[in-house]
């Protein structure tokens, strides 16, 4: 049987090394936030030819305008969402000559300022809310586990893998805002949720079977239960994985040009999400209960009592 669980500290290590480079790059670079939460300005135009939203952002981009959001209507009509563009001024004047150089003659039907469509309240809400489903899942799994051990380390390991595939999307956005303009807009909050929900569901199969293996005794000790369970859920995780990965891919190559940002979270989303629920949600389970999370946490408080200097630290 492939020991899975036997080698949990390089799926821990592999891990860290993904996540990593995000953070620095979250904490050097930040997010670039796009227009729905800045606001801006709606641009509606007519082309005197059918175009392609991909097309006119390309042109967007060219120059200086990079991370609008492109609609197409009946009648050539594009409706363009970016940045404040000032009526009169020469930046609009030569994003116009660019549009008309590219697609024809364009006719400006108006030009008005607009709010961000994700304000502050909206965020804070979406942040309590995310909250509020963590806690849910906590007590959920702590029920539906309460004949374990110890059930409300289930609930704690599922959220912490769902936690790491979060810091991986946040991590590439960030990554890619920085190399290629990317921005957090409310497609890349859709995929986050999808990938949230999706990482709960395959870590509670996993988990589930552990219960059940552990009902009947499947092992020896509870490490070789867990690792029986997670070979027995690997190929129906794979599987299912790969079944949406694959339409994923397709639609990554060949789909529209507006998508490709919202696909590629989703794709590195799923991927993660897999990945967490075999080799890092069971692994915590096993590496808590063998005492081991214990022991490493202990060994930082001693080092930091020792690196304390005698007679400082404590009250004369």
């Amino acid at each position: 049987m492939i020991d899975i669980v036997g080698k949990r500290y390089w799926w821990f290590l592999l891990s860290v090394l993904v996540i990593l480079p995000g953070l620095v790059s979250l904490a050097v670079n930040g997010l670039r936030v796009s227009i729905d939460f800045t606001g801006g300005t709606l641009w509606e135009l007519q082309m005197s030819r059918t175009v392609q939203p991909g097309e006119v952002q390309r042109v967007l981009a060219a120059n200086g305008y990079d991370g609008s959001m492109v609609q197409t209507s009946e009648d050539n009509v594009v409706l363009i969402r970016t940045k404040e563009i000032q009526e009169g001024s020469e930046a609009k004047n030569q994003l116009l000559t660019a549009l008309q150089d590219e697609f024809g003659q364009v006719t400006e039907l108006r030009l008005e300022s607009v709010g961000p469509t994700l304000g502050t309240e909206i965020r804070n809400r979406a942040i309590i809310a995310v909250a509020l489903a963590s806690i849910g899942i906590l007590l959920y799994i702590a029920f539906a586990f309460r004949n374990t051990q110890n059930p409300f380390l289930y609930g704690t390991a599922a959220i912490i893998a769902m936690l790491h595939d979060v810091a991986i999307l946040l991590g590439l956005v960030s990554i890619l805002g920085w190399l290629r303009g990317v921005e957090v807009d409310a497609l890349f909050i859709t995929a986050v949720l999808t990938v949230i929900g999706f990482s709960v569901h395959d870590t509670i199969v996993v988990f589930d079977r552990i219960r059940e293996n552990l009902a009947h005794k499947v092992g020896e000790t509870f490490e070789e239960t867990v690792n029986y369970s997670v070979v027995q859920t690997l190929v129906r995780s794979l599987n299912t994985s790969i079944t949406t990965i694959l339409p994923l891919a397709a639609l990554y190559l060949f789909g529209g040009e507006t998508t490709k940002t919202f696909v590629l979270v989703l794709l590195v989303g799923i991927i993660a999400g897999t990945y967490s629920s075999i080799f890092n949600a069971s692994q915590i389970v096993v590496a808590w209960e063998n005492g081991e999370i214990q022991r490493f946490f202990a060994r930082l408080r001693g080092q930091g009592r020792q690196s304390v200097p005698a007679g400082k630290g404590t009250r004369p």
